[in-house]
C-alpha cells in the first residue's frame, strides 16, 4: 500500500510537470492608448526624481549618446505612457523595466511633467526638404504602401499641436512622440524594431509595425536621418 501510495505521487507530480511545461506563456501586458486621457504631474517634483535619468538621458533631457532618446520637449502623456509601458511590461528594456518597476503612478507623471517642460534639442543641421527622407516624411510612399510620417507627426515632426484654449480631451495623436531633432541611431533602432515586429506592446506600436513593415532598410536609414535634422 505504502509503495502503490509513492507510486501515485510520483506519477502525480510528473504529470503535473508535464501540464506546466506544456501551459502556454503568460500572454505579454498590451497596452491600448487609444483613449488615453491627457496626464499632468508636477514638473518640480519630478526634477527631484530626475537624476535617475540623466546617466543616459542628460541633466536636460538632452541624451548623453545618440543611442538614446532625447526627452527633453517631448509631451507629459507620451513619455507617461512610455514610462507605464516599460513598468508594466508592454515595452521590453533590459536597463528601463527594472527602474520603472520603481516609481509610482505618481512619480511617472511627475517625471513626465519635468522634461515635457525642457526645451527640446535643436537640429545640428537643417535637412534637406529635397530628399528622400523628406519625400518619405511629408508624402509617404503610396506604390509600397507606406503613408506620410507628418500625419501623426506634424509637418515639422514636432507633432499635431491642440488649440491651447480648447478645454477637450487631447486626441490618440497626443501620445505620439515629437521626432524633431531625435538621435538618428536611436530612431533607426526603434524603426527595425518596428519593422521586425519585436516591439508591439502598444496600439501606437501596433500602428507602426504596419508602417515600418514596408519600409526598406535603406528608407529607413533615411528617415531616421532626415527626422534627426528638423
Amino acid at each position: 500500500m505504502i509503495f502503490t501510495t509513492r507510486a501515485a505521487i510520483v506519477a502525480s507530480i510528473a504529470l503535473l510537470a508535464m501540464v506546466v511545461g506544456l501551459a502556454p506563456a503568460a500572454t505579454p501586458q498590451f497596452d491600448d492608448l487609444r483613449n488615453q486621457a491627457p496626464v499632468h504631474g508636477d514638473a518640480a517634483a519630478g526634477a527631484t526624481k530626475a537624476a535617475l535619468c540623466a546617466a543616459c538621458h542628460g541633466n536636460n533631457g538632452v541624451a548623453v549618446a545618440p543611442t538614446f532618446p532625447n526627452l527633453a520637449g517631448q509631451s507629459e502623456t507620451y513619455l507617461y505612457v512610455q514610462l507605464r509601458a516599460f513598468k508594466d511590461g508592454a515595452r521590453n528594456n533590459a536597463v528601463m523595466q527594472p527602474l520603472a518597476k520603481t516609481l509610482t503612478d505618481q512619480d511617472m507623471r511627475n517625471l513626465a511633467a519635468h522634461f515635457a517642460s525642457l526645451p527640446g534639442k535643436a537640429a545640428p543641421q537643417k535637412a534637406l526638404e529635397s530628399s528622400r527622407g523628406s519625400i518619405l516624411f511629408h508624402d509617404g510612399d503610396a506604390a509600397h504602401g507606406v503613408p506620410p510620417c507628418q500625419g501623426c507627426h506634424g509637418v515639422d515632426g514636432k507633432g499635431p499641436r491642440p488649440d491651447p484654449r480648447s478645454t477637450a480631451p487631447q486626441p490618440a495623436w497626443s501620445t505620439f512622440p515629437v521626432l524633431a531633432g531625435q538621435n538618428a541611431p536611436y530612431v533607426l533602432t526603434q524603426l527595425k524594431a518596428y519593422h521586425d515586429g519585436t516591439r508591439t506592446g502598444t496600439s501606437n506600436d501596433k500602428v507602426m509595425e504596419g508602417v515600418a513593415h514596408n519600409l526598406s532598410a535603406a528608407d529607413m536609414r533615411v528617415l531616421a536621418d532626415y527626422v534627426s535634422k528638423q
